[in-house]
């Protein structure tokens, strides 16, 4: 990757881990600045969600450690807009995760998440 690449990747990453913060997603306002106005997600439980529905979801979401992230990549696929794909481990819960992101005059937001579970049997990786 080039070094600016590198600065991408490492900001987006931190990005990502914000929204798996149990105390962000308890603050509507971070969340919301983070999130895109046409944010839209296709969750690993089958579910569409809007921006709305995910700010509402997180006000009542019970509070649970944020799950280990592996496998981070970036693809830069247009000016100011980054691919990023994960996986995220929790004990017996496992999902691999693609983010869409946006660099607006605020900064970067997400408009677009999708999580995908793995079955417990699947000790895939993801691939470069």
């Amino acid at each position: 990757m080039s070094p600016e690449e590198d600065e991408i990747a490492a900001l987006l990453l931190s990005l990502e881990k914000r929204l798996m913060d149990p105390a962000v997603r308890k603050d509507r306002a971070q969340i919301s600045a983070l999130l895109a106005d046409d944010f839209r997600e296709f969750g690993a439980s089958g579910c569409h969600w809007s921006r709305e529905a995910i700010l509402d979801l997180l006000a009542t979401e019970p509070a649970q450690p944020a799950p280990a992230v592996e496998d981070f990549a970036i693809q830069l696929i247009a000016p100011g807009t980054a691919l990023v794909t994960y996986r995220t481990v929790r004990p017996q819960q496992s999902a691999l995760r693609s983010s869409v992101w946006r660099r607006t005059k605020t900064g970067w937001q997400v408009f677009f998440h999708q999580g995908t579970k793995i079955p417990e049997s699947t000790p895939g990786r993801l691939s470069s």
